[in-house]
């Protein structure tokens, strides 16, 4: 019974820890640039993915993600097992390692999204930068306005004066 809870837990844990699915590769467009033929498009493109696998730290977003969460996980598990084990001894510790495992499973969710996602931007984005620098087209999205530099506030006049009002009489009430 407790070999089947404990792989029940396990499995619990992997669900979870697999909601993030990430691209294999840049989750951006790029075009070949002016003048390149499809053969050196797909020549740059090849480098660029290599170089923006590198930037990343040589791992993927996939595995990131994954390492996060059960990295969460674990920390999850043996932090609740540790707290069972002081609050009840033996029978507390087994419990607190079940609701520990549940619990980092649950913010292991959360952390893997945010690392995979991270990850994800930061290779496109050293992705974007090498297609750019080998001359190829990205399109850019975004809003994109063209504002005039703000006008100059015109000087007053070397011989103004400005008027005060004078100061209304003693006594008197609005």
């Amino acid at each position: 019974m407790r070999t089947r809870s404990v792989c029940l837990l396990l499995a619990a844990t992997g669900a979870l820890g697999a909601c993030a699915v990430m691209p294999s590769g840049p989750s951006v467009m790029a075009l070949p640039g002016t003048n390149k033929s499809f053969d050196q498009f797909r020549g740059d493109d090849y480098n660029c993915r290599q170089y923006a696998f590198g930037q990343i730290g040589g791992t993927s977003p996939q595995q990131n993600a994954n390492a996060a969460a059960v990295g969460s996980a674990a920390l999850g598990t043996a932090l609740g097992a540790a707290a069972g084990a002081a609050f009840d001894g033996g029978s507390g510790a087994a419990v607190g390692a079940g609701i520990g495992l549940l619990t980092g499973a649950a913010v292991g969710a959360g952390s893997s999204y945010n690392a995979g996602y991270g990850s994800q931007q930061r290779y496109d984005a050293a992705y974007v930068q090498c297609m750019y620098a080998s001359g190829n087209r990205v399109p850019v999205y975004g809003r994109m306005v063209n504002t005039p530099p703000p006008a100059r506030a015109a000087m007053p006049p070397a011989n103004y004066q400005p008027y005060y009002p004078p100061p209304p009489p003693p006594g008197y009430v609005r």
